[in-house]
């Protein structure tokens, strides 16, 4: 076979140009990927609407109801993105929304006093006061 082919060079540069168009292809797939921002999940654009102590008791719903929270939480990322919530969500809030649909989120709560310039807890005042008596 000579290597001067007429036929032989029109393949070989058709093939050479179709590995140029699917290498330019897959990077302008690469440049895409690196452009767009990885999609948040649920509990991450649930958690940005989150304040007073919301991230907590999201915290303590994952840890005493994991999948029913999970689930709970897509859907309130859904209304986000959809736009039907727009305010923000406290902690209170996403507390009545958990115990509205029978999860009892056990939160661990103290009631401080101030006692001669330090905060005490409750517990410990009356246990003062019944000293002092």
């Amino acid at each position: 076979m000579p290597a001067d082919d007429p036929e032989i060079d029109l393949i070989n540069a058709r093939k050479l140009r179709e590995l140029r168009e699917k290498a330019a292809a897959m990077e302008k797939v690469k440049a895409s990927r690196h452009q767009q921002p990885l999609p948040k999940s649920s509990r991450e654009i649930v958690s940005t609407y989150l304040y007073d102590r919301g991230d907590e008791v999201l915290e303590l719903a994952y840890g005493q109801y994991p999948v029913q929270t999970e689930a709970i939480v897509t859907r309130i990322a859904t209304l986000i993105l959809s736009g039907e919530i727009t305010s923000r969500i406290s902690g209170g809030e996403l507390l009545m929304l958990f115990r509205s649909v029978g999860l009892n989120i056990r939160v661990n709560t103290t009631i401080k006093v101030e006692d001669d310039g330090k905060l005490i807890s409750f517990s410990e005042k009356l246990k003062k006061a019944t000293a002092e008596e």
